[in-house]
C-alpha cells in the first residue's frame, strides 16, 4: 500500500514538471515583446524598417528607442492589431559597416521587458571610376550680385536725397509758403485794415459762444491798433488813462479831426472792456452789439487833419 502511494505521488512530480517544462518552452516561442526587421542588408542611405510587437494592449509603454550608427528617418503611431500593439520604425545608415540594434525596454503593466538585438550590415555603393566621364577643371565664375552689394550705396543714396529735399523744403517751400500765408491786410490802409479786422472778428462769434472777455481783448485791440496805426503813437501798450490823454491833447492841439461824441464812445468801450477784463463784468447781447457799433464808429470818425495847401502857405 505504502509503495502505491508513493509511486502516486512520483507520478505527480513528473506530471508537475513536464507541464513546467511545456510552459516554459511555449512562453519562450512566444515572447511579450518582438522586434524585427525587414532587412539585414543595406546600402548606404537605404532605408529599411524595424516592427516591434507587444502581445499586450493595456498598459503599455514603448519608450524612444536607442541606436548606434543607425538614424531614425520617420515612425508611425502605435497600431492596434488582434489583441497586439504594433509600432514601426523607418531608419537608414550613412556610414558603412555592420550596427547592432540593441535590445529596446518595453514596459507591460510595469513589469520590464527586452526585445532582441538585430544586426544590419549596410555596405558602400560601388562606382566604376572607369565609366565616369571626365571632364576639363571649369574656371571659377564669379558670384552673380545681389541686393546686399549695393545696399550700402543704396543707403547713402537715400539720405542724400533726403538732406536735398529736407534743404529744399526748409530754405525753399517753407519760405515761400509763409510769404504766402502772410495776411493781406498787413499792406491794407489803417481803416481798411480795422474792418477786415472786425469782420472777421464777428465770424468767430465768442460772445456768442460765453466767451466775452476774449470778444472785449480782440475787439479794443483792434481800436488801439487803429489808433496807433493812424495817429503813430503806442496806443497798444499804454492804459486806457493814457490812451484817453493823448487824444484828449490831439483834439485840444486840433492835430486830429473827431468830435467830443467820437472821444466818448472811445471812453465808454475802453472803460467797458477793462471792467470785463478785469472786474469780470458780464455785458447784456444788446450792450455788447451797441459796442460793436460804437468800435466802428470811432474807427470811422477818428483821423489825422488833413493839412491844405493854404495853410501850408499860411504858415
Amino acid at each position: 500500500m505504502n509503495k502505491l502511494v508513493s509511486r502516486a505521488k512520483m507520478m505527480k512530480k513528473q506530471i508537475f514538471y513536464i507541464l513546467f517544462l511545456i510552459s516554459t518552452i511555449s512562453f519562450a516561442q512566444n515572447p511579450m515583446v518582438k522586434a524585427e526587421i525587414d532587412t539585414t542588408n543595406i546600402r548606404i542611405g537605404e532605408q529599411f524598417q524595424l516592427k516591434i510587437s507587444v502581445d499586450e494592449t493595456k498598459n503599455v509603454i514603448i519608450p524612444k528607442i536607442k541606436l548606434k550608427g543607425l538614424e531614425i528617418v520617420d515612425s508611425t503611431k502605435v497600431d492596434t492589431i488582434k489583441n497586439s500593439l504594433i509600432r514601426k520604425y523607418i531608419l537608414t545608415g550613412f556610414d558603412s559597416g555592420a550596427f547592432y540594434i540593441p535590445q529596446q525596454q518595453i514596459f507591460v503593466k510595469n513589469q520590464a521587458y527586452l526585445t532582441d538585438s538585430l544586426l544590419v550590415n549596410v555596405a558602400t555603393i560601388a562606382v566604376d571610376t572607369t565609366k565616369v566621364k571626365k571632364f576639363p577643371i571649369k574656371a571659377i565664375k564669379a558670384e552673380p550680385y545681389t541686393f546686399d552689394d549695393f545696399k550700402i550705396y543704396i543707403y547713402i543714396a537715400l539720405a542724400i536725397l533726403a538732406i536735398i529735399g529736407f534743404w529744399i523744403y526748409w530754405f525753399v517751400i517753407r519760405k515761400r509758403k509763409e510769404e504766402e500765408e502772410a495776411p493781406t491786410y498787413r499792406t491794407l490802409p489803417p481803416y481798411e485794415e480795422a474792418i477786415f479786422k472786425l469782420n472777421e472778428l464777428d465770424e468767430k462769434l465768442l460772445w456768442q459762444n460765453n466767451k466775452v472777455k476774449e470778444y472785449y481783448s480782440e475787439l479794443t485791440e483792434i481800436v488801439r491798433g487803429y489808433i496807433e496805426r493812424e495817429l503813430n503813437v503806442p496806443a497798444l501798450e499804454n492804459t486806457t488813462d493814457e490812451v484817453l490823454e493823448m487824444i484828449n491833447d490831439f483834439k485840444k492841439s486840433d492835430t486830429i479831426e473827431t468830435s467830443k461824441e467820437t472821444i466818448a464812445k472811445l471812453k465808454d468801450l475802453l472803460r467797458e472792456a477793462d471792467l470785463v477784463k478785469f472786474a469780470k463784468s458780464k455785458p447784456l447781447a444788446i450792450e455788447i452789439e451797441d459796442d460793436r457799433k460804437d468800435a466802428e464808429f470811432i474807427i470811422g470818425n477818428l483821423k489825422p487833419k488833413q493839412i491844405t495847401a493854404q495853410e501850408d502857405e499860411l504858415e
